[in-house]
């Protein structure tokens, strides 16, 4: 039923619908005025030919009904009603038609009909009859006899010399006009069924030409709404349909341009969010997220953030968020999450920014996390760097003040305390001086300053020198030392001096942690990496937990105390790890609390410098 009705309602439906009743209506309208116009032609045409046939009857047969008829033939002995029964059976007989000529009194003298003979000699007393007996013309009627023949009646009066003498009586059949008029309605009915048939099969033809190029462009706009923008509509004329299916080309093609620029900026937009090293969350107007990049879910420890309000992922309170909107800053708030497994807080600062569109306000905001853990951490380093720097150097500074100042009021006087005094003050200035040459050699290796000056050096060599300059220390702590390399090392290429340099700080922290009867033992091994391995390794105090994570930070101290009263700055690790890094390598410390430590310098092997 509904497929019935749908179909009643296509535009072809419509257009054949609307054809057929145009020409059926127009055919209507020509048809009742065409056959209504022949019908009164006709019968103007028969009523007129009978009034001419009676006219001419009338006036003949004035002279043979005044009494005075003029004989045709002076031989003919014909009488008056012979002579009128010849008249209206030959001259004027109509076909199917009765004609009687009657005297004055209606009385029926001739009559062409056979079958009414028997009238001869009767009155006829029809009213059509009476009205022309009484002087009037014009009597004309149709009536319809016992067998349902339609028939035209006329009545004229024969008048001689201004009196009436008698009448003609007409009565023709108009089968004959009836007969034709509906012959003409039923060539008029089949042309008009023709013609409506002609109009359907044209309205089907001129209908499809406008509906397939429809269809068409319909079926291209539901490819073109499921993203199919590979097909074009066939333009198959120059109309108003043609133009159009141009213009739906053309806009598929522009609308197929803007998605692919649409997409592609899309496509940017997310390799730019994904590849940023900061993270991103944006959400709803009403705080819930909607996307997230994957830095920040890496930031928040969460695998997927979509669908979280904004104070729950970031432990807002809710009228900061309400209040965002209304505020004319941008509220930056620093978030602390503890990570598993560490120590350390890691620190995210959110800057929150609220999305404006067009006519609607705020519709979202925008979070944007930067992890600023390493940023903070060498804040505080700076920070540590430089009171530490500064209480490395007012220490000695007010040391020498002090024992200046004690000279200048006249302990010079007293020699024996004077020396010790002048003693002490070329102590501490001998400790600034070592100070600041380890931070200008730190300064030099942070800026490159200090090129590398490579040679082939000899490894067991190298680490006997090392132990033979710590021996005395090492007697006077009763601590025992070995030197032990690994077979096949020999020779290697490096900065002879700084890798001294490194192996002396260690070395030398050894032996100061290490307790009286200790041991040391200073190894160099190959690694399959084409590197060797140098270690230091004592049976010292050990380094607790807490401090391996920090302990080649600058001025670092795990015994504060201890290493200041025994000359250290607190800059030799941090040296060590510079000078390291500069040759190329590593540097790695592993300890436990009273059992040791070992300090492990990963070099690599430069091209010949493997073996000598």
């Amino acid at each position: 039923m509904n497929g019935g009705i749908r179909f009643f309602r296509t535009i072809q439906v419509k257009l054949i619908i609307i054809y057929v009743l145009l020409i059926l209506i127009a055919m209507q309208l020509i048809g009742v005025y065409f056959i209504s116009t022949m019908k009164t032609s006709l019968t103007s045409t028969f009523t007129n030919n009978m009034n001419e046939q009676a006219n001419l009857l009338s006036e003949i047969a004035a002279q043979t009904l005044s009494n005075q008829p003029e004989k045709p033939d002076s031989s003919d002995d014909q009488t008056r009603e012979e002579y009128l029964a010849v008249l209206v059976s030959n001259l004027f007989s109509i076909n199917e038609a009765e004609i009687q000529v009657m005297d004055a009194s209606g009385k029926v003298l001739a009559t062409s009909s056979q079958s009414h003979q028997s009238y001869i000699g009767k009155k006829n007393t029809s009213l059509a009859v009476s009205r022309a007996l009484q002087g009037i013309r014009d009597n004309e009627e149709e009536i319809i006899d016992e067998d349902g023949l339609r028939k035209k009646v006329i009545a004229k009066p024969v008048v001689y010399s201004d009196k009436i003498v008698g009448a003609v009586y007409l009565v023709a059949s108009m089968k004959d006009l009836y007969r034709t008029v509906d012959r003409i309605n039923r060539i008029f009915m089949s042309g008009m069924l023709f013609a409506l048939g002609l109009t359907g099969v044209l309205g089907i033809l001129l209908a499809t030409t406008i509906t397939n190029p429809i269809k068409a462009l319909t079926r291209q706009a539901a490819g073109v709404a499921e993203g199919r923008f590979d097909q074009q509509v066939p333009v198959l004329g120059d109309d108003e349909i043609g133009r159009l299916s141009e213009v739906f080309n053309n806009m598929t093609m522009r609308l197929r341009d803007a998605l692919s620029a649409n997409e592609e900026e899309k496509e940017k937009l997310a390799s730019i969010l994904a590849n940023m090293s900061d993270g991103v969350v944006a959400a709803d107007e009403r705080g819930y997220v909607i996307i997230s990049n994957r830095r920040a879910q890496e930031m928040l420890r969460r695998e997927n953030c979509e669908g979280v309000r904004l104070n729950e992922l970031f432990g807002l309170e809710e009228s900061q968020l309400k209040a965002l909107p209304n505020g004319s800053d941008q509220p930056q708030v620093i978030y602390h999450m503890q990570a598993e497994g560490e120590e350390e807080d890691e620190l995210l600062r959110v800057t929150l920014t609220p999305i404006h569109r067009r006519e609607h306000g705020i519709s979202g905001t925008i979070a944007v996390l930067q992890d600023i853990t390493e940023q903070e951490r060498l804040e505080q380093s700076r920070r540590e760097f430089v009171a530490n720097v500064s209480h490395e150097l007012r220490t000695p500074l007010t040391t020498i003040k002090s024992y200046a100042e004690a000279l200048d009021e006249g302990a010079m006087e007293e020699r024996e305390l004077g020396q010790r005094f002048v003693g002490v003050i070329r102590n501490e200035t001998e400790r600034m001086i070592r100070l600041v040459t380890d931070l200008l050699h730190l300064s030099r290796l942070d800026s490159n300053q200090a090129p590398l000056r490579r040679q082939q050096t000899n490894v067991p060599e190298m680490l006997e020198e090392v132990a033979d300059r710590f021996s005395f220390q090492m007697r006077k702590k009763a601590i025992r030392a070995n030197v032990r390399v690994e077979d096949g090392i020999k020779t290697v290429w490096l900065d002879r001096d700084q890798i001294d340099q490194v192996l002396d700080n260690l070395v030398s922290n050894a032996i100061k942690y290490t307790l009286d009867g200790g041991r040391i033992e200073i190894s160099a091994r190959k690694q399959e990496t084409s590197a060797i391995a140098i270690s230091v390794k004592d049976t010292g105090i050990g380094i607790p937990k807490r401090d391996l994570g920090r302990i080649f930070d600058r001025f670092y101290r795990v015994d504060k105390a201890r290493s200041r009263s025994m000359g250290g700055t607190g800059l030799g690790l941090s040296i060590a790890r510079e000078i390291v890094k500069a040759h190329g390598g590593s540097i790695s410390l592993d300890s436990e609390l009273n059992e040791g430590t070992t300090v492990t310098v990963v070099l690599p092997l430069m091209s010949g410098g493997e073996t000598a």
